[in-house]
């Protein structure tokens, strides 16, 4: 849920919006005679700020989608769930947001209570895939998904081999794990790289973290060679002059 999203009893639209002008006026006032470039920032905050809340409601409001779109991801839908969010991020593309970051927990299957492999992933699973797939599906069927960019992943990913704890888990991994992207200039059907027989270790096509980003960028129209500056006598930028673009992911 969004906090703070009703005005007090008693208190209109209209009465919030003339003491946000006002604390804009006085602020502009100190504006003036300081030149304080916070200042400036603080007013834009508060501007954005109700403009945030004002516009949320109807965001969130999902009595006007149909029951097609609402079946297609899932009967979580009607609640705080993932697919509820899948559908509200749908919502934020529609309407101009420009990056949506879902978060989903709970996937540290170590072993022991609530940490049971066996179980916990046939869970986790079922939270995403078809909410995953029907965001996929309804940018696509609005037109959205060309120009939108869909990254799914993670920090890193689980060791093939299990880890006993109590129960059977698995550990953390971070030289071979999955990512895939979708929409946004990306080529569809396509996959890159390749492990051992374990899943262990790549060993064809490896892609390091700066060349997803380098990618990434790339795919935002973003050159990430333009983006190195030199500090301390030697250069630096997001992918740490390192990475390059993995040609073969794009449309």
């Amino acid at each position: 849920p969004i906090l703070n999203l009703l005005t007090p009893k008693g208190i209109t639209e209209k009465d919030q919006r003339h003491v946000i002008d006002a604390v804009r006026d006085l602020n502009s006032v100190r504006l003036l005679d300081s030149g304080d470039p916070e200042i400036a920032s603080r007013i834009a905050s508060y501007e954005m700020a109700h403009r945030m809340q004002s516009s949320a409601p109807e965001l969130i409001d999902l009595s006007k989608e149909d029951q097609r779109t609402l079946d297609l991801y899932g009967p979580n839908v009607s609640k705080p769930s993932f697919a509820r969010n899948c559908l509200l991020a749908r919502r934020l593309v529609e309407r101009g947001t420009r990056f949506v970051q879902l978060y989903h927990t709970d996937w540290d299957h170590h072993g022991g209570g609530d940490a049971n492999l066996e179980t916990g992933i046939e869970k986790v699973c079922a939270d995403v895939d078809r909410p995953c797939a029907a965001l996929i599906t309804d940018l696509k069927q609005r037109g959205l998904l060309d120009d939108t960019l869909v990254i799914w992943g993670g920090e890193f990913g689980r060791t093939p081999m299990s880890e006993l704890r109590e129960t059977t888990g698995r550990n953390h991994h971070i030289d071979a794990f999955s990512m895939w992207l979708a929409g946004g200039g990306v080529k569809p059907g396509a996959h890159f790289g390749k492990t051992d027989d374990f899943g262990f270790s790549p060993v064809e096509d490896r892609v390091h973290v700066h060349d997803l980003h380098a990618t990434i960028l790339h795919l935002l129209g973003i050159d990430h060679l333009k983006l190195t500056f030199k500090f301390q006598g030697r250069n630096f930028r997001l992918t740490d002059v390192h990475g390059e673009v993995v040609q073969k992911l794009l449309a």
